[in-house]
């Protein structure tokens, strides 16, 4: 028997959660995936120097911080589901750029 894991496979079980299909639901499933993603990069690039990435983590604080007000306020009016739709997603944070 065979006793080698896929590595496309980060469960390591035998299924079809790939790696690929773990990021698409990253990418839809949190708003802030791309920021999530910079703020790693730069602690890659930067050999772990936190302070270096000190705005990535900003702005990933900021990014979950507005959604979770935009989802706060979704629950309170009974709009379901609670995080908008990847194509929702785009209009809301523009008209919220566009008030300020």
């Amino acid at each position: 028997m065979d006793t080698r894991k896929d590595s496309n496979d980060i469960t390591g079980r035998t299924g079809d959660t790939s790696r690929r299909a773990l990021r698409h639901n990253q990418e839809t499933d949190n708003p802030c995936y791309k920021e999530h993603l910079q703020s790693l990069r730069c602690l890659d690039s930067n050999q772990k120097d936190r302070n270096a990435c000190e705005p990535y983590f900003l702005n990933y604080k900021n990014c979950k911080n507005f959604w979770a007000s935009v989802q706060t306020e979704r629950r309170s009016k009974g709009i379901k589901p609670y995080m908008p739709p990847l194509e929702e997603r785009v209009k809301i944070k523009a008209e919220y750029l566009n008030s300020r």
